[in-house]
This record gives structure tokens, C-alpha cells and sequence, in this order.
């Protein structure tokens, strides 16, 4: 483990690093909501749109966490106050943790309702149901407190097991058997989706561009989803990086971790559109495309039940190789700055997140009435992460970046203390010295609604 202070864990090998930094970004952003933001932004044109700020935003700003992360090898908080000594830019590192409790409590509980989805694939639940059953057993489901509690935290106990074992041991290994599980059973939905009558479709929506659709809140849905999937502004590329030994080239990982969670995405679109075509389906309907709409396409084709399953499988380890690297944040801020031994850093982690993920569950059912601002828990964990703490965050590791570190100490990181090429240089901090900040402030006060923009 060449380079790393106080004999730290980290990646292995290459592949272990895009593994568990595509896993981090590749959740259910990707599979869930990359389809039906695409499908509510006129398909072919959002997506245009959205690679190039996956190409111009997206990858200098996981560069820029990858600097800081690797500079300091220490945790989100720890990396701050290493490199920023006495200076109060610590507190990004906090708002990533905070970010990265709102975001573990909400998103597992709806990590949970994946696992529902598996059983009821498993006992052919769908079987006999129409779109109406489908949307009520859906809503039945969600506001019936028990089960989706029970899901919950199997779903946290599974994360847990996994951060336990360590970074090589647990993340790494554990990732590199989920990802190519992930592009395998995605592949066959692909090829099932697109030999459907009429799947033909459902492709040329989803990469024809309709230039007509585009209109300026496209534009910031698109940025903000480029933002969003790969994980940007709370802490977690920061802390993979911190274990990204100091050989590896940081400007490839970024561009091949950005290049897998895009193709994913994509790849997503191309197993859903054209099956949602084929059935005659509206391509936005919305989030209850996955669990109302595609149960509905699946006991309708050959070998439904099959796919039924794969699919629900395939959506429940996205969102585990998510949870594995957003409990990682806290649980290296606990074992770095309160010292404590990972296996009790994860079970306090584990455990408080718990108590926030129960009243999220919860919100759907015995404390829908509940409101705090006018939102229920599980929607304030929601707003508040990703319109007020991420955004937030992902505006100041740029500022950091480039203003406080440097090009020099930049660049010195980026090229491996000068042992790579780095011709990209000056575009990068162009990048993040005023494109990047000017967008992500954008993203935020349109956001927080301080900017309307149709």
C-alpha cells in the first residue's frame, strides 16, 4: 500500500478503483430516473445535451475531488482541514457528511422497495394484474410501514456487511462481482427490449433529437442530471480517492468512471423505451415508471417473469454499489476523527442513519401528516441534499480547487508528480475557476426556486 499514511486501506488494482467509483455513481439515478427525465425532455436531444456536460462539468468535477482526495488521503472532513489547516473549509467536508446521512436515510428506503419488487418477481405477483392493480399495489405497498421497514434494513444490513470487511476486502471486492452482474443483466434486458415489434421506436425516440422539445429548464434538468449521477459534491469521490493509490492516473479513471455510469444510463433508455413503445406506453410517465409501468410491460411479454426478475435484481444492486460508497463517507469521517475501530465506526453509522431511514419510510405511511416546512421527512431529506447540500458542496471542492490549492499543487496530483502528461490543464481549470461554479450556481438557485427558468 505504497503512499499511504497510518497503513490506510486501498484499492487493489485498477479495476477494483472504476468498479467502486462507477458503483458509487451508477445507481438508481441511472436505471430509475435517467429514463423518464429523458422521456419527459423529448429523448434524443436531452441526452445530447446531457454528455456534453458530462464531458465539459461532470468530469472536471469529479477531477477535482479526486485531487483533493488523493492530496490529503484522509476522509471528506479530514482532507479539508489537512490541506486548509486553520482555515474554516473543513466545513464542505461536514456538509458532505451531513449530505451523506440525509441521502443514506432516504435512499435506502427506497433501495428497500427493490427488494420487495424481487420477491414479488420471485412469487409472480405481477401475474393478472392490470396497469390500476399495478398502481395500487405499488401506493398499498409503500404506505403499509411494515414491509418497506423490513426492507429497509435488510437493505442497510447488506451495506453494512460490505463496508465492514474494509476497503480492499469489502468495497473492492464486493464491486467488482456487483458491477459486471450489473452489465450483464442490463445486456439481456437490451436485447430482449429491442427485439420487441415496434421496439424500433422506442430507439429512435430515445436517439433521434427532437431540437424542438429544448427548452432552458431541459438544458438545467440535463446539467443537473450529469451533476447528480455521478455522484458529485457529497464527499464520496473525495473519499474513493483518498484510497486511489498514488500511481494510478487520475484523468483516466475519471474519463472511464464518467464513460461507464453514461453507458449504463444509456444502455438503461435502450432496455426501457423500447418496450415502453412496443406496449404503447407514454414515455414520461414519471417515476412510477419502474415500479407500475415495466411490471405491466413484463407479464405481457415472452418470458416476462424472467425479466421481471432480472430487472428488479439488476435495480437492487445499482442502488448497493450506491449505499456501499455513500455509508463509506461517514464511516471513514468516524474511524479518522473519532478514532473509532471500523467495525463500531459502521454500526454507529449504520445505526443513527437507521433512526433518520424510519422516519423516511415512515413517510409514506403512519407520518404522511407529519411536516417539517411543508415537507414530509423523506422529501426534506430529498430537497435538502440535493437542491441545497450537494450543489452547495460540489460549488466550493471547485472554488477549493482551483483558487485556494492551485494549479500547481493541481497539476502536481494530476500528473503524478509530473511522471504523466497532463495537456489538459488549462482547460480544466478554465473549467473550474468559471464554468463549473457559474453552472452549479445555477443548478442551485433554480433549485432552492430563487430562479424560474421554462
Amino acid at each position: 500500500m505504497t503512499g499511504l499514511p497510518d497503513n490506510r486501506d486501498s484499492f487493489g488494482s485498477r479495476f477494483g478503483v472504476i468498479a467502486a467509483t462507477a458503483g458509487s455513481a451508477i445507481g438508481l439515478g441511472n436505471i430509475w430516473r435517467f429514463p423518464y427525465v429523458a422521456g419527459e425532455n423529448g429523448g434524443g436531444a436531452f441526452l445530447l445535451i446531457y454528455l456534453g456536460f458530462i464531458v465539459l462539468i461532470g468530469i472536471p468535477v469529479m477531477l477535482s475531488e479526486f485531487t483533493i482526495g488523493r492530496s490529503a488521503q484522509r476522509n471528506v472532513f479530514g482532507s479539508f482541514r489537512k490541506l486548509a489547516p486553520g482555515k474554516p473549509w473543513y466545513l464542505i467536508g461536514l456538509m458532505g457528511v451531513a449530505a451523506a446521512f440525509m441521502i443514506l436515510a432516504f435512499y435506502t428506503a427506497v433501495a428497500g422497495w427493490t427488494l420487495e419488487y424481487i420477491f414479488q418477481s420471485v412469487i409472480n405477483g405481477f401475474k393478472g394484474q392490470d396497469a390500476q392493480e399495478l398502481n395500487s399495489m405499488y401506493f398499498s405497498f409503500i404506505g403499509s410501514g411494515f414491509r418497506p421497514l423490513l426492507w429497509f434494513f435488510v437493505f442497510m444490513v447488506l451495506t453494512a456487511v460490505i463496508i465492514m470487511a474494509g476497503v480492499q476486502k469489502g468495497i473492492e471486492k464486493y464491486t467488482k462481482i456487483l458491477m459486471p452482474l450489473l452489465l450483464v443483466l442490463l445486456l439481456a434486458l437490451v436485447i430482449r427490449s429491442v427485439t420487441l415489434p415496434g421496439a424500433g421506436s422506442g430507439l429512435a425516440f430515445l436517439f433521434k433529437p427532437d431540437f424542438s422539445k429544448i427548452t432552458t429548464s431541459t438544458i438545467l434538468e440535463a446539467l443537473g442530471q450529469a451533476f447528480f449521477s455521478l455522484s458529485i459534491g457529497m464527499g464520496t469521490l473525495i473519499t474513493y480517492g483518498s484510497y486511489i493509490q498514488k500511481s494510478d492516473n487520475l484523468g483516466s479513471t475519471a474519463v472511464s468512471v464518467a464513460f461507464a455510469d453514461t453507458f449504463i444510463a444509456i444502455l438503461a433508455g435502450m432496455a426501457i423505451f423500447p418496450a415502453v413503445f412496443a406496449f404503447n406506453i407514454e414515455p414520461d410517465a414519471g417515476a412510477g415508471l419502474v415500479y407500475i409501468t415495466l411490471p405491466n410491460i413484463f407479464q405481457q411479454m415472452p418470458g416476462g417473469y424472467f425479466f421481471s426478475l432480472m430487472f428488479f435484481i439488476l435495480l437492487g444492486v445499482a442502488a448497493l454499489t450506491s449505499t456501499i460508497s455513500v455509508l463509506e463517507v461517514i464511516v471513514a469521517f468516524f474511524v479518522e476523527e473519532l478514532k473509532l475501530k471500523r467495525k463500531a465506526a459502521t454500526l454507529l453509522a449504520t445505526g443513527s442513519v437507521s433512526v433518520l431511514g424510519i422516519l423516511c419510510v415512515l413517510s409514506f405511511s403512519s407520518m404522511s401528516d407529519f411536516k417539517l416546512f411543508g415537507f414530509t421527512v423523506f422529501d426534506l431529506m430529498d430537497f435538502t441534499s440535493a437542491n441545497i447540500l450537494l450543489p452547495l458542496g460540489g460549488f466550493f471542492i471547485v472554488i477549493f480547487v482551483a483558487w485556494f490549492l492551485g494549479r500547481e499543487k493541481a497539476a502536481g496530483e494530476l500528473s503524478n508528480r509530473g511522471r504523466l502528461r497532463t495537456g489538459y490543464m488549462p482547460f480544466f481549470m478554465f473549467i473550474i475557476k468559471f464554468l463549473a461554479p457559474l453552472a452549479i450556481a445555477f443548478i442551485f438557485l433554480q433549485g432552492v426556486g430563487l430562479i424560474k427558468l421554462t
